[in-house]
């Protein structure tokens, strides 16, 4: 699903550099300010490394390719924290193995990174309001795949009306893995909420 340098238009990439810097910079001083980053480091490590391993193994399909992101993952366990971890995978991505292009960096960033935000967001309201944890987890994990998706679709399509087939094929080649990310996002908040429920992103009024 990364997006290779010289198929956006011009218009598109600029407009992703400034989403991408501009919510990477609020996320990060917000953070800053409302607790010490240090303690959260590990897990962010841990989960940008997933992240990085899993979306460079990927698989030819037609005109396009699919592997795993785990940006739903990334959003429920990480939180906020999840865009920016993401800016720092597909940079290493970029440069250590040519997978996704440099000047995309930024749309590629919100493409992934939006959805993980949002599936965070998912997650929070859902366990609020008593949704079983494995079932609203594997949802998130559904969701960040398939709204990478049309986000990718309409960025395929905002640059020409040449790229709507492909963007039409792009997102039924990437049904199977939201099913996939659905059962990995599902189960690993499963097995957080019984040992270490702390790793979630949950504040003290939202844990049972």
């Amino acid at each position: 699903m990364h997006i290779s340098d010289g198929v956006l238009s011009f218009s598109v990439i600029v407009a992703g550099w400034a989403i991408a810097l501009a919510l990477n910079a609020v996320i990060l001083w917000s953070c800053k300010c409302k607790h010490n980053m240090a303690e959260e480091i590990p897990k962010i490590s841990i989960m940008t490394g997933a992240f990085f391993v899993a979306s460079l193994v990927h698989v030819s399909i037609g005109p396009t390719s699919v592997h795993l992101l785990l940006n739903g993952l990334l959003g429920v366990v990480l939180g906020i924290m999840a865009f920016p971890a993401m800016l720092v995978g597909l940079t290493l991505q970029s440069f250590l193995f040519q997978h996704g292009g440099i000047t995309t960096i930024g749309i590629n960033n919100v493409m992934m990174g939006v959805p993980a935000l949002l599936a965070y967001a998912t997650f929070r309201f859902g366990y609020r309001k008593g949704i079983n944890p494995s079932l609203l987890g594997a949802l998130c994990g559904s969701l960040g795949i398939f709204l990478s998706g049309i986000l990718l679709a309409l960025m395929l399509i905002s640059t020409g009306e040449e790229f709507r087939e492909i963007a039409y094929v792009v997102i039924m080649a990437h049904v199977p893995v939201m099913f996939i990310e659905g059962v990995i996002t599902g189960s690993v908040v499963t097995f957080l909420l019984k040992v270490r429920p702390e790793l979630l992103p949950l504040d003290k009024g939202d844990m049972r």
